[in-house]
């Protein structure tokens, strides 16, 4: 069934959709509905974290041996995303107490540390398994069941779409991750972002505002309000286009711009990626490696990151052998060129990078002025 709800971008009315997680949330619900009641429903409804409720259409259900298997088809709205139209499937049976979730076939599995999951989990982050045991819960008190229940997700063509991804590279194998934070798939136009970025800070600059503050997202945006102490009010979120974010800035004739980002974003300014989606490039741990090499960092721990598959474990690993200050600051060298190969003389620019990862979340480097522009926004 397909989700009415458009979001406007740069002019154009787009859908949304539902992620894989919802998928597997409702699949899940309905087999559960299959298995305690014994007929299948032809719909079924979840609500999103996003308080988005869905209403989906229930396709090959079959009931055998105590298994009941229901599928929902994924709508990707009119986002560019690979997954669109796959089938997810989940297969539900009885066990005497909890819920277990397990991944199947095309249904990627974790092989290295420093993702959502731990080792040998399938890649079935967080929020889709809060999601799937909500919804089952639901069942089993409509129908008065009080044991657990089973319930392995499958995507048969995710052993396919994972290789058009960044999954094998990221110690996932043998299928996609499910995930999903919200439940729906908001359609992004990389032309109406730019232009909205570029629109937020021209009403600035037309306010009054002498010094942009720009952040990638939602981690710079918690991080520069909780930790630094920041005014957000005015701060732009630039998403994954630092270098148009810039150009932007520049044309809306700010003197000084801030940048406060996480290092899974911040790194690749290293190596001078000015657009940090991981469509255009990854070259994290490279940066990392190189950045450690040049700090002094011996060959084990030079080979241990480029091994790793997040910042936050390459992070540990430089912690661990003693050279996490001194790769810092080959990194924040490299970020403050970066930043100032993109504007003209005269412009002023300054980052902050940080990290959230479990005993090291702080500052990890930042520009000399940092301290300076930061007093503008301190509430």
């Amino acid at each position: 069934m397909m989700l009415e709800l458009y979001v406007e971008q740069g002019g154009r009315r787009l859908r949304c959709g539902y992620t894989t997680g919802a998928c597997a949330a409702a699949a899940a619900k309905a087999a559960a509905e299959l298995l305690l009641s014994g007929c299948a429903p032809q719909t079924v409804s979840i609500n999103t974290p996003k308080g988005v409720p869905l209403t989906l259409d229930v396709l090959k259900p079959s009931l055998a041996g105590g298994r009941a298997i229901c599928a929902i088809q994924k709508d990707s709205g009119d986002d560019p995303d690979v997954t669109n139209g796959v089938l997810v499937y989940a297969a539900v049976e009885k066990r005497s107490s909890r819920i277990e979730i397990d991944g199947g076939e095309g249904v990627g599995r974790v092989t290295k540390p420093g993702l959502n999951q731990p080792v040998g989990a399938a890649a079935i982050n967080a929020m889709p398994r809060a999601m799937i045991r909500e919804a089952c819960c639901e069942i089993a008190a409509a129908h008065g069941y009080a044991g657990g229940f089973s319930i392995v997700i499958s995507i048969p063509a995710g052993v396919e779409l994972a290789k058009r991804t960044f999954n094998p590279r990221l110690g996932i194998a043998e299928g996609i991750s499910v995930i999903g934070t919200t439940g729906i798939v908001e359609p992004m136009s990389n032309a109406a972002l730019i232009n909205t970025i570029q629109l937020e800070l021209s009403v600035l600059a037309a306010g009054g505002q002498k010094a942009a503050l720009l952040t990638p997202g939602n981690y710079g945006e918690d991080f520069a309000r909780d930790v630094l102490g920041l005014d957000m009010a005015q701060q732009v979120t630039c998403s994954n286009f630092i270098g148009e974010a810039l150009d932007a800035a520049v044309r809306s004739g700010f003197q000084r711009i801030l940048l406060i980002g996480h290092i899974g974003k911040l790194v690749k300014l290293g190596i001078g990626m000015m657009n940090t989606h991981s469509a255009y490039g990854d070259g994290r741990m490279e940066t990392l490696a190189a950045c450690a090499l040049e700090a002094g960092a011996e060959l084990p721990a030079l080979r241990a990151v480029l091994g790793c598959v997040s910042t936050d474990a390459a992070l540990a690993v430089l912690q661990k052998t003693g050279m996490l200050a001194g790769t810092m600051a080959v990194l924040g060298g490299r970020i403050d060129a970066a930043l100032n190969r993109r504007v003209p003389e005269g412009v002023e620019t300054g980052f902050v990078c940080f990290t959230n990862a479990p005993g090291l979340r702080g500052v990890l480097a930042k520009s000399g002025n940092a301290d300076e522009l930061m007093e503008r926004w301190k509430t």
